[in-house]
């Protein structure tokens, strides 16, 4: 595969004569061959919105009987014939895109003992080994592809200042690409500030990119670039129309929505969990004994209500000093007086 990859740069690099564009030319490729995937997730993340409100009623039900719950469920997947799983197609097809593109760029800028670019994945008899091999830069219009950003902002600050634009570039991009697809997504499920959350996550992501090749950089930028146009035709082809499935599925998320704050909870694994907790809680509440021991107050004692007579509401008795002896008599007895 990473022979495959860079054989794919080599052969744009013989058209173009250019690093950057030919890098580009692959990101391009790569987003086309995923584009019939990433419309397949669409529909299918479509579909199962549409479903929400039912998906709701089901777990509502049978919240008390899992079991039952997910045969139900399965039912009404089959029914439907929606597939939960189909939205990761496109993120588990990138996924080792990007390990074979970061091992291809980076083995096409290694370096030998002496410094000097040695490049690997290619052959040798093709143009793009011929223009590195022996170089110790990967010039593409002023930028050199072998560097990481953060070298270059280390080593020459001013420098530095054009790569990391790049990669705030990037961040933007990817921002606008996510604030996109939120534009349209409407979830029982997310809070606003999950939502914040989910659209600002790709932008941290790109931050990353400043420990990454700047070849890899470029990749990203191409490849964000056309995604951006994918999901401008993907708004145009399935939110055309008050009764588009887009339209349809984004009236059954907010239905679902109202739904949820109704009963109090939210959908699916965290809202059922959240539920149960909530449940658990209030039985724990329940089954806790009740203490009757009442606290006595910190001025009262069996002492002081004794020596403070009817104070503390009680009858008294006769202090010890005038309390009498067992025979009747007091025990100090008084003296007797003079007449």
């Amino acid at each position: 595969m990473f022979q495959a990859a860079a054989w794919l740069i080599s052969q744009f690099y013989s058209f173009t004569s250019n690093y950057i564009l030919a890098i580009s030319l692959v990101a391009v490729v790569v987003m086309m061959l995923i584009f019939p995937l990433t419309l397949k997730s669409t529909k299918g993340m479509l579909e199962m919105q549409r479903v929400q409100p039912e998906m709701r009623r089901i777990q509502q039900q049978y919240r008390n009987d899992r079991q039952k719950m997910n045969e139900e469920m399965m039912k009404l997947y089959q029914e439907h014939k929606v597939n939960p799983l189909a939205s990761c197609l496109p993120l588990l097809a990138q996924m080792p895109i990007f390990i074979i593109m970061f091992r291809v760029l980076h083995g096409l800028t290694s370096r030998d003992a002496a410094g000097f670019i040695d490049p690997d994945y290619i052959s040798k008899s093709s143009d793009l080994y011929a223009s590195l091999k022996g170089e110790k830069e990967m010039l593409s219009w002023g930028l050199d592809l072998s560097l990481r950003p953060i070298e270059v902002l280390q080593d020459d600050p001013g420098k530095g200042i054009v790569y990391a634009l790049l990669v705030i570039a990037l961040m933007g991009m990817y921002y606008l690409q996510q604030r996109m697809i939120a534009s349209r997504t409407v979830s029982p499920t997310m809070s606003a500030t999950q939502a914040k959350i989910m659209q600002y996550l790709p932008v941290v992501f790109g931050v990353f990119q400043i420990f990454f090749p700047v070849g890899l950089v470029i990749y990203y930028m191409a490849q964000t670039v056309v995604r951006i146009a994918q999901q401008a035709y993907v708004t145009r082809r399935f939110y055309k129309g008050d009764d588009s499935l887009g339209k349809q599925a984004q009236a059954a998320s907010a239905q679902a929505r109202e739904m949820s704050k109704k009963d109090g909870g939210g959908s699916g694994l965290f809202g059922q969990l959240k539920q149960e907790a909530a449940k658990a809680k209030q039985d724990q509440a329940a089954s806790r004994p009740i203490s009757k021991r009442v606290t006595p107050p910190k001025n009262s004692s069996a002492r002081g209500g004794a020596s403070q007579g009817g104070s503390s509401g009680t009858k008294s008795g006769p202090t010890p000093s005038n309390r009498p002896k067992p025979g009747g008599k007091p025990r100090h007895p008084k003296p007797p007086t003079k007449k």
